[in-house]
Formats: structure tokens, C-alpha cells, sequence
């Protein structure tokens, strides 16, 4: 099939290589000339582990290009992906000036039946205001579908390729047998195709992320209270991970989630609840925890060093939202090292990906280290946001020789407890007691 994805970011660009990868010939769209520059000469713009493979195998073979003209972009194009940014407005609604502006111009430029298909995440009722702009515009017939992604960041392209289920909103017969024609290849081991009305899949993204924020900041209360009542976050989410009604996946305690997603998405789907005059208590409390959450370190750190991080040299480990991607979005590490910086402390980071991110962020306000062991020269805390798998089984003999003070403040439950005790360190972590070498010494 011929494909066209508008939007080169992170769902449109794992969207229109993956299927390209299926044998689709697949244009992608975007009107960021400098960016397209890049994608042509084969410079992947955003980091995630695989995407590099099947980008190279697929423009060498000549199935994924790249262009700012939107016309050439779609001419013959079966599937038209709307992937573009639906940033949170002021009133933390998603801003759809994007979305609607590309349908605008999209309504003369149709020249045979298409099915235009909403990948970005979108409120309800979407589907139909894009249908409404493109018609204003089009001589031919046309239908609108909603088919929101579900792709984690660092696993976008398993996800893509083995996907749990595909969502796709329609009425529509004939955009029906489209959608199931293009998907088949993907769901052949028998994972569910599930057809629904727009409106409903539109809600269904918002409530997955919905859900998923839930149960992580579920936890991290847990977590906050564990700590008051002298119990452990991790023996708790084993003992409740376990329940097959509850599962073990979301469970971890820290400093709150971030992203492109779940931070936009649970904001859009409360202000969503407020236009239907429904009022979602569960969200606005998620949003008011995950808030909290992420400032939990900084009073660890200050109550540590007697109130006065002035001076005070602080390593940070990780930098990005999550492991395996090098977004920032919404990052926890960014606002702690802005409340670190406002204390007067010195800050060195260290992460494999996101650095360049940072550093367009802070610029020269923070020190970038070019190994997590040079992070740790001469520093008085170690801080860990991320909990990238190289951080997990460190060279503590090394780390002794460059750290100031065996103390580290954990803010992923890297490690376990034990083994601090074993290394000789003073840790603080999430949900769990801390732990001093004194406290190890009479164990």
C-alpha cells in the first residue's frame, strides 16, 4: 500500500518506518525543512533502541522518504497519518491548531478516496471537527479514523511491530477493510484488531495513560506512607504485583512519572471531564501526587546537609523521562536540578542519551560529565532520576575513590538495601528505610 505520514516526531516517524518495514511505500511529511535535510541524509533525529535498523534498511531500499511538500507527499497515498503535536494549551486542553490546519489544507490537495487517520493523541470529538475542515476543501470521498497509538518510549518498535491490540475508531465499511488490510501483518499471531466508534477510540488512549498515572502514583503514595509506618514499597509490590487483577508492570515507587504522554494526557482528559461538567476527582488528586512526587528528593538532601546545599557539589545520574530514550519532556531530573541549582549547589549530570537535550535546556548552568564515573569526581551526594540499566551494577571500590561522602540519594529504588548496607554507604531511597552505615555496623 501507498502510505502518508504527516509528522516526523516520535510517533510518526516510528509509524511510517515500521511500515514501511511491512513493504508499504510510505512518505512522511513534515514542514520542518532542516529536519527533513537530516532524514534524508540519513540522520534519525530522536533516539530509540531499533529504529536505526529499520530506518536504514528502508530509504536504502528506497520505501521510506521524506519531504516538506505535502502534495507530492500524499499523491496516490491510500492512508494518510495525521501524527502531528497536540500540545497542552493554556487551559491544559489539547491544542489541535496542527492537526486542523494540515486537514485544512488537505481537503483540495485529495485527488481519490483516502482514509485519513488520526495517530496523534486527540480529544474526543476530533475525528469529526477533522472531517468537517477537509470536507470544506474536498471533491472527493474521504473518511476520517481515529487509530491512536500505544508505543512506550525505548520499546516503540516492538510495540509497533507486536502490538498488544490496535484500537481503530470508525463506521465506516470501507475504511474498515483498509485498516484491516494495513494492520494484517502486524497481528498475525491472533493479537485483537478492535473496531469501535471514534469517539470511543479517542477515549481509549486518554484512558489507558489515565490509568496507567494512576497506578503509579497509587504507589508512590504507598510508597510515602511505608515510610511513616516502617514498611517496605518493594515487598509490597511483590505482594500485590502478583494478582493477576492487579499485575506487576507500573508498581514501581519514585519520584513521579514524565514524558510526552501521561503528564499531557491525564491534564487533557480532566479538562475533557470539566467541558462535560464531570468532575474526575481521581485524575485531579493523580495530577496533585505526581506534583508533589517529583520535589520528594529535595528535602532528603537539604535535611542531610543541615539546610545548606551552598557550595555542595551534586552528581546526578540520568537525565531523561525514562531508560532507552532521550526525551526530557516533563522529566523529574530537570525540575530537581533546578531546585538544586536555586539552593546554591553545584551540578555535574551524567546520562548516555539525553545530555544534548539537557544542555539545550540549562545551557552552561550545570557541568556534563562524559562518563557516570567523571560525574562523581569530588561530589558530596550522588542523586539518581533515571534508572538506566548502567547504573545498577556500578564499581563501588571506584566510586569510593571519587566521591566526597558514600552517600547517594535514589530516586528510582535502584538498589537494593542489603546491599547498601554491604558497601558501607548512607542511601535514601523511595518507600523504604534509610539506610546509614551505623544502622549496618549493629546489623
Amino acid at each position: 500500500m501507498k502510505l502518508a505520514v504527516i509528522g516526523t516526531g516520535y510517533v510518526g516517524l516510528v509509524t511510517g518506518t515500521c511500515f514501511a518495514e511491512t513493504g508499504n511505500q510510505v512518505t512522511c511529511v513534515d514542514i520542518d525543512e532542516r529536519k527533513v535535510e537530516k532524514l534524508n541524509n540519513g540522520i534519525i533525529p530522536i533516539y530509540e533502541p531499533g529504529l536505526d535498523v529499520l530506518f536504514n534498511r528502508n530509504t536504502a531500499e528506497g520505501r521510506l522518504k521524506f519531504t516538506t511538500n505535502l502534495a507530492e507527499g500524499i499523491e496516490g497515498a491510500e492512508v494518510i497519518f495525521l501524527a502531528l503535536p497536540t500540545p497542552p494549551g493554556e487551559d491544559g486542553s489539547a491544542d489541535l491548531k496542527y492537526i486542523l490546519k494540515v486537514a485544512d489544507d488537505l481537503g483540495p490537495l485529495l485527488k481519490q478516496y483516502a482514509v485519513i487517520v488520526d495517530k496523534s493523541t486527540v480529544p474526543v470529538g476530533t475525528a469529526e471537527k477533522v472531517w468537517v475542515h477537509i470536507s470544506r476543501g474536498a471533491k472527493i470521498d474521504f473518511d476520517v479514523v481515529s487509530n491512536p497509538e500505544f508505543l512506550r518510549e525505548g520499546v516503540a518498535v516492538d510495540d509497533f511491530m507486536k502490538p498488544d491490540r490496535v484500537v481503530i475508531g470508525t463506521k465506516s465499511e470501507k475504511a474498515k477493510a483498509v485498516m484491516n488490510k494495513l494492520y494484517a501483518p502486524l497481528v498475525r499471531q491472533g493479537n485483537p484488531v478492535i473496531f469501535m466508534d471514534e469517539r470511543s477510540a479517542e477515549m481509549t488512549k486518554y484512558a489507558a495513560n489515565a490509568f496507567l498515572a494512576v497506578k503509579i502514583s497509587f504507589m508512590n503514595e504507598i510508597a510515602n506512607l511505608c515510610e511513616k509506618a516502617g514498611a517496605n514499597v518493594d515487598d509490597i509490590r511483590r505482594g500485590i504485583g502478583t494478582d493477576s487483577r492487579i499485575g506487576k508492570r507500573f508498581l514501581f515507587a519514585g519520584i513521579g512519572y514524565g514524558g510526552s504522554c501521561f503528564p499531557k494526557d491525564v491534564q487533557a482528559l480532566a479538562k475533557t471531564a470539566q467541558e462535560y461538567e464531570y468532575d474526575f476527582k481521581i485524575l485531579k488528586s493523580v495530577m496533585d501526587v505526581n506534583a508533589r512526587q517529583k520535589g520528594k528528593l529535595l528535602p532528603m538532601i537539604k535535611a542531610h546537609f543541615d539546610g545548606d546545599l551552598k557550595g555542595k557539589i551534586i552528581a546526578v545520574w540520568g537525565l531523561a523521562f525514562k531508560p532507552y530514550t532521550d526525551d526530557i519532556r516533563e522529566a523529574p531530573a530537570l525540575e530537581n536540578i533546578r531546585a538544586l541549582l536555586n539552593e546554591g549547589a553545584r551540578v555535574t549530570v551524567y546520562d548516555p542519551e539525553a545530555m544534548d537535550n539537557v544542555r539545550n535546556v540549562l545551557g552552561n548552568q550545570i557541568t556534563y560529565a562524559h562518563t557516570s564515573y567523571a560525574a562523581l569526581d569530588d561530589a558530596d551526594a550522588l542523586v539518581i532520576m533515571t534508572e538506566w540499566p548502567l547504573f545498577r551494577t556500578p564499581d563501588f571500590n571506584k566510586m569510593n575513590l571519587l566521591l566526597k561522602n558514600k552517600l547517594i540519594f535514589d530516586g528510582r529504588n535502584v538498589y537494593e538495601l542489603d546491599q547498601m548496607k554491604e558497601v558501607g554507604y548512607t542511601y535514601y531511597s523511595i518507600g523504604r528505610e534509610t539506610v546509614t552505615p551505623e544502622v549496618a555496623q549493629q546489623a
